[in-house]
C-alpha cells in the first residue's frame, strides 16, 4: 500500500497530538518524519513511531517538554531538550543557527538532554536551501556498535550530515550513519521478517549474521562503517568518536559510555550539534554555488561502470525518490502497516492510510523548507 505525502504526514500528526504533543510541535515533528520517508530514508520516518510509542508508554518521552535556551551569543545557542522529542529541540537550535549565520556569517548550535530527532539530512537541507553550508551530528540513545577490534557494543550509530548550496536546483546533501548501515534499516528488515545482507550485523558471539533479530533482540551488535579492520572500519570508528565529541562532550549530554546513559528514569539525554556557514564569508555572491554545481556536474559526467546507471553525487537519490513519491505516494510494507495500525488504535485516532481517497493527486504541494514557510 502507499499513501500521499499529505495523508502520510497527517497520520503521524494525529498520533503525536493524541500522545499530548502541542499542535505546533506535532506539526514540525510530523514534517521531519515525513521528509525522511518522502526522500527514501525509511529508517527514520513513520517506522520510528513504533519505537517512540514504546518509549512514550515507558515514560521515557515527554510530549509536553519545556524546551529552553540555556546559553546564547550572536553566533551560538545551547538548547535543553527537557527529555522531549528531539525533532523539536533540534529544530529550535537549527532554526536559530541559520538565522544567526545569515547575520554573522557563521553560527553553531548544540542541544543536550534530548532524544532521537529523525534524519539529520532534513536539518542540513534547511541550511543549504537558506544558502548556507550545514553540518549536523547527534549522539545516540542505543548502544549498538562495537569499536574496531571489540566484541561488545560501546557506541551508537552516530549519524553525521553535510550540505552545501548549489547553483543546481537541489543542494549537495550527504546524510550517513557512521556504521555500515543505519539501525533503522535493520529494524525495517525485522518488521517485514526479511533477512539482512551479510555485513550489516553480528550475533552476540561476534559472528556474522543475516538474522535482524540477532541485532535487535538477542544481544548482537553492528559494526562501524567499513565492517572489518581490513575494510578500514577504524575510519567509521573515528567518525563515530568525532560525532560523540561534538554532540556529547561539547554539549554536556551524557556520554554513551557512561553507565548512567541508559539508566536515566526519564529521557535519554543525548546531544546534538549543528554548524552553519555562509559562503559569502569567502566568496562573492553565487560563486561558491557555481563551483559546487560545476564539481557535482563533472562527477555526474563520469563514464559509468554499468551502462545506463549514471554516476550520482550525494543527495541525487533522495531528490529522485522525493519526486517519485510525491507523484505515486509513500509505500508502507504489510509488516510495518500492522504495527502502525496497532499504534494508531492504542492512541484512539483515525486510521487514514487505507482510505480510498488516497490518490497521488491528493498529495498537494511539496513540503516547504523552513525558510519558505
Amino acid at each position: 500500500m502507499s499513501a500521499p505525502y499529505s495523508v502520510h504526514r497527517r497520520q503521524m500528526e494525529l498520533i503525536l497530538l493524541a500522545w499530548g504533543m502541542p499542535q505546533q510541535h506535532a506539526e514540525r515533528t510530523a514534517e521531519v518524519l515525513s521528509w525522511a520517508d518522502l526522500h527514501g530514508v525509511e529508517s527514520h520516518g513513520v517506522s520510528m513511531l513504533i519505537e517512540y510509542d514504546m518509549r512514550f508508554r515507558a515514560g521515557r518521552l515527554k510530549m509536553n517538554a519545556d524546551y529552553k535556551v540555556v546559553r546564547e551569543t550572536p553566533v551560538s545557542i545551547l538548547v535543553d531538550g527537557d527529555g522531549g522529542m528531539g525533532h523539536v529541540a533540534y529544530a529550535m537550535a537549527v532554526d536559530a543557527a541559520i538565522a544567526k549565520a545569515k547575520q554573522s556569517g557563521i553560527a553553531v548550535a548544540a542541544v543536550r538532554n534530548s532524544s532521537h530527532f529523525g534524519a539529520v539530512g532534513y536539518f542540513t537541507d534547511l541550511a543549504a536551501r537558506a544558502g548556507l553550508i550545514g553540518m549536523g551530528a547527534t549522539s545516540a540513545a542505543g548502544i549498538r556498535v562495537a569499536p574496531t577490534g571489540g566484541a561488545e557494543a560501546k557506541l551508537g550509530t552516530d549519524p553525521w550530515s553535510f550540505s552545501a548550496p548549489s547553483a543546481d536546483e537541489d543542494p549537495f546533501l550527504l546524510d550517513m550513519a557512521t556504521t555500515t548501515v543505519a539501525y533503522g534499516k535493520i529494524r525495517n528488515k525485522m518488521n517485514e521478517s526479511q533477512p539482512m545482507p551479510v555485513g550489516w550485523g553480528y550475533d552476540s558471539q561476534g559472528q556474522v549474521s543475516t538474522d535482524p533479530l540477532d541485532v535487535t533482540r538477542r544481544g548482537g551488535f553492528m559494526s562501524p562503517l567499513g565492517g572489518t579492520l581490513e575494510g578500514s572500519s577504524y575510519k567509521g570508528y573515528g567518525l563515530s568518536m568525532m560525532v560523540n565529541i561534538l554532540s556529547s562532550c561539547l554539549t554536556g549530554a551524557t556520554l554513551i559510555t557512561d553507565p548512567q546513559h541508559t539508566k536515566k528514569p526519564k529521557g535519554f539525554d543525548i546531544g546534538h550539534f549543528f554548524l552553519a556557514i555562509d559562503p559569502k564569508l569567502f566568496r562573492g555572491e553565487g560563486e561558491f554555488e557555481a563551483d559546487v554545481a560545476a564539481l557535482c556536474g563533472a562527477l555526474r559526467g563520469t563514464k559509468p561502470a554499468v551502462e545506463g546507471e549514471p554516476v550520482m553525487v550525494a543527495g541525487d537519490p533522495q531528490w529522485k525518490m522525493a519526486e517519485k513519491r510525491m507523484r505515486d505516494g509513500i509505500p508502507i510494507g504489510p509488516g510495518l502497516r500492522a504495527k502502525l495500525l496497532a499504534v494508531t488504535e492504542a492512541a484512539s485516532v483515525e486510521w487514514l492510510l487505507d482510505d480510498g481517497s488516497n490518490r497521488a493527486e491528493s498529495a498537494g504541494p511539496a513540503p516547504k523548507t523552513a525558510n519558505q514557510r
